[in-house]
């Protein structure tokens, strides 16, 4: 593994309970690409997410985060170099934590702040932060109160908190109301065109929801015989197929009307306007 790659996935497996979730994965990312990581629900993006930020463990293959195997480097001493925002993360939290907090708790790489201090620098930082995508007023509130837009923007703030080598950011506008998306995905746009070697994978399965300045993408479908596809294709015992990833490379090669229909099952006609991708059925 080279010293500029962020992300690799060698031939990785994923089985729970017997089942094959993923099988078949390669993917490599390296520092200052900007991906998505794209496909329909239960395809195993929340899977895969979960391996790239430390919290599972592939069944076969390997996954290398930041120069660390995992499974062979103790994870909690690189994890504070991964900023992460997912629904999952938003559950670990105590339902009275203040959002500030949530956000500056980054820096440690905890759930709950405690006795632990950070310095007005920090914490003005994290404010700044929540400044940037609209939700400065929940400082003082608890997060078992918030909607759940607002806790995605939160925790988008928490991933970068820490000015992350590795931001992963998943299904970052869920919940949103129309004001509330376009808000997040023109700041994640500033992110994407940022000058860094933060590499950062966002994941959506809503070509509405893709911001400008990424321009990667890993497309995932099922894996079914000599064909890879995303239908509701069953095995043996009604379980679909596993997921994997179909396409790796740009935007404009992988985004094709024929693979998005492949993969939702349905007819699609699929346009990029304006620095804005969008489908339709036809």
């Amino acid at each position: 593994m080279t010293d500029d790659i962020a992300l690799q996935f060698t031939d990785v497996e994923f089985r729970r309970q017997g089942r094959v979730i993923l099988t078949d994965v390669n993917l490599t990312v390296r520092r200052g690409e900007r991906w998505i990581l794209f496909g329909p629900n239960g395809i195993g993006k929340s899977t895969l997410i979960a391996m790239m930020a430390t919290r599972l463990h592939p069944s076969e293959g390997t996954v290398d985060i930041l120069g660390n195997r995992l499974g062979k480097v103790n994870v909690f001493s690189y994890r504070n170099r991964i900023g992460l925002s997912s629904a999952e993360l938003s559950r670990a939290f105590p339902p009275d934590e203040d959002p500030l907090d949530v956000v500056v708790t980054a820096l440690t790489a905890t759930t709950g702040r405690w006795r632990d201090t950070y310095t007005p620098e920090e914490t003005d930082k994290a404010r700044g932060l929540l400044r940037r995508f609209g939700v400065e007023y929940l400082e003082g509130k608890q997060m078992w109160k918030l909607s759940e837009g607002e806790r995605t923007r939160v925790l988008i703030c928490r991933a970068l908190m820490a000015d992350p080598e590795l931001a992963i950011l998943d299904e970052p506008t869920t919940g949103l109301d129309l004001g509330g998306r376009e808000l997040v995905v023109r700041a994640l746009g500033d992110l994407g065109a940022e000058d860094s070697d933060r590499a950062v994978v966002l994941v959506t399965h809503r070509l509405e929801e893709i911001p400008e300045g990424f321009d990667h993408i890993a497309v995932m479908g099922r894996l079914s015989g000599d064909e890879k596809t995303a239908h509701a294709t069953r095995v043996r015992g009604g379980d679909p197929e596993p997921g994997t990833i179909i396409y790796t490379g740009d935007l404009e090669h992988g985004l094709t009307a024929q693979r998005v229909s492949r993969i939702f099952g349905l007819p699609l006609d699929v346009r990029h306007e304006h620095g804005r991708w969008q489908a339709f059925s036809v």
